[in-house]
C-alpha cells in the first residue's frame, strides 16, 4: 500500500496513493489508522485524491477511522463523485464529514480543535 503522512502539531494528514482502495490494502490501512491513532494524532485528514475507486472493504476502513478519531476530527477530502455516490448509497453522508480541499480540510480541523478547546475552558 502506497501512501504519506504528514504529522502536524494538532492533525495528521494520511494521503493514499493508490488508486483503488480495495480489499486488497483495507486490512493494512486499518493497522496504519490504528498505528496513528495508539501515537497519539489527534485529528486525521484522510486525503483520498488520488483514489478513484472505493468498495465495501475500503469503506469499512474509513468507518474505522471515524470510530478511532470519534472523540475528535476526522475529515475526508479529495473525495471523487463516484466515492461520494458509495457514501450517499451506504447513507453515510451524515456520519463522514467530506470536505472539497485539502485546505478546507485543515482549516476545519483547526475551527473543531479550537472549539473543543474553548469548550473545556468553560
Amino acid at each position: 500500500m502506497k501512501y504519506t503522512v504528514d504529522k502536524q502539531e494538532k492533525y495528521s494528514i494520511f494521503a493514499l496513493n493508490e488508486d483503488r482502495l480495495l480489499s486488497l490494502i483495507a486490512p493494512d490501512l486499518k493497522s496504519q489508522f490504528t498505528l496513528l491513532h495508539a501515537e497519539g494524532v489527534p485529528n486525521l485528514i484522510l486525503d483520498l485524491k488520488n483514489v478513484t475507486f472505493v468498495d465495501s472493504a475500503g469503506l469499512s476502513a474509513i468507518l474505522t477511522a471515524k470510530r478511532l478519531w470519534n472523540e475528535s476530527s476526522f475529515v475526508l477530502t479529495g473525495v471523487n463523485e463516484t466515492v461520494k455516490k458509495l457514501i450517499d448509497i451506504s447513507k453515510l453522508t451524515n456520519q463522514l464529514l467530506v470536505v472539497p480541499t485539502l485546505d478546507e480540510a485543515v482549516e476545519l480541523v483547526h475551527m473543531e480543535e479550537l472549539e473543543r478547546e474553548l469548550s473545556a475552558d468553560e
